[in-house]
């Protein structure tokens, strides 16, 4: 990290975990350091062109599907530099950090206990309790609702104890939009404010074909 004086002050990204119903942040996640690469995949969704139908062709019947990839890395050697300050990193290392994002994935031990009491009384069906509302944020105007799809951790140093140091952890997510949330909720708010954010920079040129050396479309 820079020390020039004017540097500027980076953001941190990180996850914001929200109850089901998006009224109420659960806790935040800031990534201890920005991911170095965010890998991204757009898959439109056009109308099926079997039939024939030529009008389907320029047909999109949803919003597209996105998926992202990146990699955290968590580190404990700066706040092992000054142990009295940081006792949770002298006796865990970063195992609570590991232990933030796992959880992301997992459901409440309590949840399980819940489900496992109904299924002893012999409920006939039992629904799974909604899960949280997790949000992506990557600076101020990029804000998506995600699901994780993929979660993996690479330990790469242990104190005495062995308890992991530095580690990297793999994400994969899965971007939601309406086709997944319901309009009205906070999600679904979320995903609409991006993608009228996408449209307005999209349409930043215009309409005019001159920049491609061309005085028209014939």
């Amino acid at each position: 990290m820079t020390t020039f004086p004017r540097a500027p002050r980076l953001l941190r990204g990180g996850f914001v975990v929200m109850d089901a119903d998006g009224r109420r942040v659960v806790r935040a996640i800031p990534f201890q350091y920005n991911p170095e690469t965010l890998t991204r995949s757009v898959s439109p969704r056009g109308a099926t062109t079997e039939n024939g139908d030529r009008l389907e062709a320029l047909r999109l019947v949803g919003p597209p599907l996105e998926t992202l990839r990146l990699e955290v890395v968590l580190d404990a050697t700066d706040r092992l530099e000054k142990p009295r300050s940081n006792p949770a990193t002298v006796a865990d290392g970063i195992a609570a950090d590991l232990a933030e994002l796992e959880t992301m994935v997992a459901p409440p031990v309590a949840a399980l206990q819940a489900a496992n009491a109904l299924a002893q009384r012999g409920a006939l069906e039992i629904l799974p309790l909604p899960s949280p509302l997790l949000l992506l944020v990557l600076g101020a105007n990029r804000t998506l609702p995600v699901r994780v799809t993929e979660l993996s951790v690479t330990e790469e140093a242990f104190d005495p104890r062995l308890n992991p140091t530095l580690a990297r952890v793999g994400l994969g997510l899965r971007a939601l939009s309406t086709d997944d949330l319901p309009y009205g909720s906070k999600g679904a708010a979320l995903f609409l404010t991006a993608a009228r954010r996408r449209e307005r920079l999209a349409g930043r040129r215009g309409a005019g074909v001159q920049a491609l050396g061309l005085g028209g479309i014939s």
